[in-house]
């Protein structure tokens, strides 16, 4: 009986069965991307979002730096770096939170401003008033939503000062602001806000 000769057989990737292909190795990348693209959009347009309503509807705003010598307006939403001692009171409280901005590691405010200089404001337990017009929503509350008693200004009338600013979140009876923590220096405010989109 002959035997016919054997061909050498070769392996060839093209015809072998292999696994099938998976994503998974470049998976973790891809999902980097997909959350790092909006924080650096974010950072690269200035955006903030506001998740309380206090001062502004709830949304996206982008913040404006000041230009040198710019002055600021009764009525305009600024974010503002509170003092130290201040921002580090709110920390506790839990009425603001760690992040970035400000250099103390503690997230600004975003408020109205009430009151500028030359004003007079008139700080009584049931309102706020500048110049003799009472602010919407601004009682004094004696403690806050955890029982906590909250420290807030002396009643009566107080001149604003060149170089301070009170704020003010009018949208909000239970909002912090300068009815419970004073002036602030216009040097803390940081940027104006303008919004993007609301809801």
């Amino acid at each position: 009986m002959a035997v016919l000769p054997q061909k050498h057989l070769t392996f060839s990737p093209r015809t072998a069965q292999s696994a099938p292909r998976t994503f998974l190795p470049v998976l973790p990348l891809v999902l980097e991307v997909l959350l790092a693209a909006p924080i650096l959009a974010f950072r690269l347009l200035n955006l903030r979002i506001a998740f309380t309503g206090s001062a502004c509807p709830p949304g996206i705003y982008r913040a404006t730096a000041l230009p040198p010598g710019d002055t600021l307006a009764r009525g305009e939403l600024v974010l503002v770096c509170l003092p130290e001692r201040l921002a580090r009171f709110a920390l506790e409280r839990g009425y603001l939170a760690r992040g970035a901005g400000c250099g103390d590691g503690i997230e600004p405010v975003g408020k109205r401003i009430g009151a500028i200089p030359d004003d007079v404001v008139a700080v009584a337990p049931g309102h706020v008033a500048v110049d003799g017009q009472r602010l919407p929503n601004s009682t004094s509350r004696m403690r806050d939503s955890q029982g906590r008693t909250v420290p807030h200004v002396a009643f009566g009338t107080h001149a604003v000062k060149p170089g301070e600013v009170w704020l003010f979140g009018e949208a909000d009876a239970r909002s912090w602001d300068s009815r419970y923590f004073g002036a602030v220096p216009t040097s803390a405010v940081q940027a104006k806000l303008k919004p993007v989109i609301t809801w």
